[in-house]
């Protein structure tokens, strides 16, 4: 394969080239690309600001970001990272970046807002499990406890509805709140949840520190389930189309050399999450980064769940608002 040989040349050359400032008294800044070496001046690049969550389901940005900017002529890729899903949204709402990687619902909420965003790629597939604690043995045992979930408007909330609807329950049997991510795995140690549903690794941190255990993964409540995305500014792509695209053929490459267990992944990982090697190893093996188009059904299998549940009135339609000429063009 023809861009996986190229990524495992460049990883080989960043390699080098970080030997080569250690050894300077180099110092490298994961979020900007003041040490990067280019064949043209920076000056000259397009810089396209791309905001992220550190979160494994973003792990496709930080592996083309590392690798990607030693072959970009005319880019440069600046990631910025927040701590809260609306902090985020913010950013890319009002502009002050191009784009992001995020719940997929909250730009669905915000293009039905009126907020012209583009989904061009998933973040990955899969990847999203049920973690709860070790008295709970099937989904009716969570009856009339706490339950975590990132977000209302998360495919996470949607998976949980989905799980108890197949066991006879509905949302109202739970006692549902909001917790940030980080926190998640302390709660069911400390028996203030019984369970949660999050993005990794922080399910996995629970199962691999004893304190929890899955007792689904979400291709087993919905398959082909469409949770974090890649979604740009619709202004940035139809002013910067060329960028866009470039953007795009290094984000596909990275999933495809993540997929392939790339040497370099784990420690790109730790660049950009505080994660212990055990918890990302866990996590990698429930996650895929394989074919990162968004399908129509599975989009549509999505807007649906959002009625249902009364999250969206009125959800944009596939072709308004997933825009797939990027990533046709360079897969």
């Amino acid at each position: 394969m023809k861009i996986f040989k190229r990524i495992i040349t460049i990883a080989i050359s960043t390699f080098l080239l970080a030997v080569a400032l250690s050894a300077c008294g180099g110092t490298q800044n994961v979020n900007t690309q003041e040490n990067v070496t280019n064949t043209k001046d920076d000056s000259e690049k397009q810089t396209i600001k791309i905001a992220y969550l550190p979160i494994t389901h973003a792990l496709p940005l930080y592996v083309e970001n590392e690798f990607g900017q030693q072959d970009f002529e005319n880019i440069n890729i600046e990631l910025v990272k927040f701590g809260s899903w609306p902090e985020l949204m913010d950013a890319l709402n009002t502009g002050s970046v191009d784009g992001a990687s995020v719940l997929i619902e909250l730009a669905i909420k915000a293009k039905e807002q009126g907020i012209d965003l583009k989904a061009a790629a998933l973040g990955h597939r899969d990847g999203n499990v049920v973690v709860v604690s070790q008295d709970i043995n099937e989904t009716r045992d969570l009856k009339g406890k706490i339950f975590a979930i990132p977000h209302r408007l998360s495919t996470h909330n949607i998976l949980l509805y989905q799980m108890l609807k197949d066991a006879g329950l509905s949302l109202s049997d739970l006692e549902i709140v909001e917790l940030p991510p980080p926190e998640m795995p302390a709660a069911l140690a400390e028996g203030r949840i019984s369970g949660y549903l999050v993005a990794e690794p922080f399910g996995a941190k629970a199962v691999a520190n004893g304190k929890g255990k899955v007792l689904y993964h979400s291709k087993d409540i919905w398959e082909d389930s469409v949770c974090c995305s890649l979604v740009l500014r619709g202004d940035f792509i139809k002013n910067n189309a060329t960028a866009a695209e470039k953007l795009l053929k290094g984000y596909i490459a990275a999933g495809e050399y993540i997929d392939a267990k790339g040497e370099k992944v784990q420690e790109i990982s730790k660049n950009y999450m505080n994660v212990e090697q055990n918890v990302l190893d866990l996590s990698m093996e429930w996650i895929s980064y394989n074919d990162l188009k968004i399908y129509e059904k599975d989009y549509n299998d999505l807007t649906k769940y959002l009625v249902e549940i009364g999250l969206s009135e009125n959800p944009p339609s596939y072709e308004d608002f997933v825009d797939n000429s990027l990533i046709d063009k360079v897969k």
